[in-house]
């Protein structure tokens, strides 16, 4: 009885490590090519400026929030999209590319969820945090 137990949780242990190699292994893929990709977008930034907004990083965070809403509905429209493509295109793809597209699609979720307050907060601290952050980076290394 106790062996049976036991076998089970190690074969359940190891198909479930497999998985998740499965899964990071995918992320990682995806995360690798919406990296190469930012860099690219990202070079605008040295040849086209307006008002010394950095546009290949202003590109970069729309067009990812725009992707993974575009991908995010479309999988929970049809629910044809395998949870490894998720992890590919949504996490490892768009996680690379932008992490912004990340927060924006939070944030859509939320206000479907009626969550209008906590768009309002969550909205106004990532950006102010966010911000505060890097200039306390800035001013430490300075």
């Amino acid at each position: 009885m106790w062996f049976s137990l036991v076998f089970n949780y190690i074969c359940s242990f190891i198909y479930t490590q497999k998985t998740m190699l499965k899964h990071i292994l995918f992320i990682g893929f995806g995360g690798f090519i919406g990296s190469v990709l930012r860099y690219f977008v990202s070079k605008l930034n040295n040849y086209w400026a307006v008002l010394s907004i950095p546009v290949g990083t202003l590109l970069v965070n729309i067009i990812g929030s725009f992707l993974i809403g575009l991908i995010s509905a479309y999988a929970l429209k049809t629910g044809n999209v395998s949870q490894e493509m998720k992890l590919f295109l949504i996490t490892g793809l768009m996680g690379g590319f932008t992490t912004f597209s990340a927060f924006s699609n939070e944030n859509v979720i939320m206000m479907q969820n009626g969550q209008f307050v906590a768009v309002a907060l969550y909205t106004g601290l990532s950006v102010f945090l966010a911000f505060l952050a890097a200039l306390l980076g800035y001013i430490l290394i300075k």
